[in-house]
């Protein structure tokens, strides 16, 4: 475990480079201003891709099939539960101070009568759950999106929330949690990661269906539901 967390270390630092060198370089460039780098982007896509059909969607597919759905909406609810602080802090980072309030009001709830978060008793009471995180403070803030890249493991990313990614990292309380038994904090994030794909499993049958290009579909899909979180789905228009 120890070597798990040594290597998941690595990558954040390689993921850093490589976004820093390629958005100082035009190597690897093309005429598409929206995805300059689409050769270097489909490459890590097919990866990721192989990775996911050998290792990680025959996990999530046992994990959803086996785990019986209390379970699985207990296992979402912690995980969603300890995400709230850091939503609050980037909330107010936003200006969105009543929507910080209600984050922090929503974990202090859930945290006591939720037992830890497994039941999401804020929700029930009235108190909206939000989706706020670092590259949307950056984009707030006036943070150019950069370019777009696909990573192994994290997946889509502009250059922008891939800084995100990288300090909303930092700030996770599970992987940041000092715990006793490194096992049981790896075992933790190896959950969350298995119970975030299992939960996308019904869109992948979206996108064969209805995808000639996958990369693309993905690529477009990402950008436009980033851009609607941003502008809390009320995106300006944009010029043609």
């Amino acid at each position: 475990m120890k070597g798990l967390t040594k290597g998941v270390k690595c990558y954040v630092k390689l993921i850093a480079a490589t976004a820093l060198v390629l958005s100082a370089t035009h190597v690897f460039a093309d005429e598409n201003l929206l995805d300059p780098y689409e050769g270097f982007n489909r490459v890590m896509y097919s990866v990721n891709d192989s990775l996911d059909k050998v290792a990680i969607k025959p996990v999530a597919k046992a994990y959803d099939v086996t785990v019986p759905l209390p379970v699985k909406a207990g296992v979402g609810n912690f995980f969603s539960n300890t995400s709230d602080l850091w939503i609050g802090v980037n909330s107010a980072l936003q200006g969105k101070f009543g929507d910080a309030g209600s984050d922090i009001t929503r974990l202090l709830i859930n945290s006591t009568v939720g037992i830890f978060g497994l039941f999401d008793v804020a929700s029930e009471l009235g108190f909206e759950k939000h989706d706020e995180d670092l590259g949307q403070t950056l984009a707030v803030w006036g943070a150019p999106s950069g370019a777009y890249f696909f990573w192994p493991f994290i997946g889509p990313r502009t250059l922008r929330d891939t800084a995100g990614w990288l300090g909303d990292s930092y700030a996770d309380p599970v992987w940041s949690a000092r715990s006793r038994s490194i096992a049981v904090r790896n075992s933790l994030v190896a959950l969350r990661f298995v119970d975030i794909r299992a939960s996308l499993l019904p869109a992948d049958k979206i996108v064969d269906e209805a995808a000639l290009d996958k990369y693309a579909y993905i690529r477009d899909a990402y950008q436009q539901r980033r851009r609607n979180q941003i502008f809390d789905g009320r995106p300006p228009r944009l010029d043609d």
